[in-house]
């Protein structure tokens, strides 16, 4: 009995040393239910791609950069949306290797920006046409903050498409300033599936 004693004191105490150094990197694992796509740490650049309404014929400008700050890397989309030539979007989309786990039941961003409201928008296998997607509005602050959207929250961009997206089928997410003439700034540091 005092053999057993002895092992499992010699146990806490090794795991109270090591504490300092393990602590770290189990809270950098990711919470169980979670599906983490994007924090921006491997090479996002190759990724992620930016668009905006010129593609069909609007004049909307606008970049995305990626940048470090604090420590913190995250991805900076800038720009001007202009609603002429039936334009009105400027967007950084991510498209999925695989799509979210089955338990899936929203997008949760870290997000900051100049205090304007901005999309999150999910393509599915069921939106074949350029402007068919699920949309969920948000707000940042210039501070960051976490946003959590319920896929319910989402609502189809036409009648044809189901209510609301089937995880399986998501194809891409982006990231969207849109629908109003606005200056846009908006820096995305975390996204994921919950």
């Amino acid at each position: 009995m005092k053999m057993i004693n002895r092992r499992i004191a010699s146990v806490l105490f090794s795991a109270a040393l090591l504490g300092g150094v393990l602590a770290p990197a189990l809270a950098e694992q990711p919470i169980e239910g979670r599906a983490m796509i994007e924090d921006f740490t491997m090479q996002p650049e190759t990724r992620w791609r930016f668009f905006t309404d010129q593609v069909m014929g609007g004049i909307s400008t606008g970049s995305v950069a990626f940048a470090q700050e604090n420590g913190q890397t995250f991805a900076r989309m800038t720009g001007r949306v202009s609603t002429a030539n039936n334009g009105g979007f400027i967007q950084m989309r991510l498209d999925l290797t695989t799509p979210p786990p089955d338990s899936a039941t929203g997008v949760r961003i870290v997000v900051r920006g100049n205090s304007q409201d901005y999309f999150v928008h999910l393509r599915t296998a069921g939106t074949l046409l350029p402007w068919q997607y699920y949309q969920a509005k948000f707000s940042v602050t210039e501070t960051w903050s976490e946003v959590r959207l319920p896929l319910a929250a989402f609502t189809a961009s036409g009648a044809f498409l189901r209510g609301v997206p089937r995880v399986s089928s998501l194809a891409s997410l982006a990231v969207v300033a849109y629908g109003r003439d606005h200056d846009a700034l908006i820096d995305v540091q975390q996204i994921e599936f919950y």
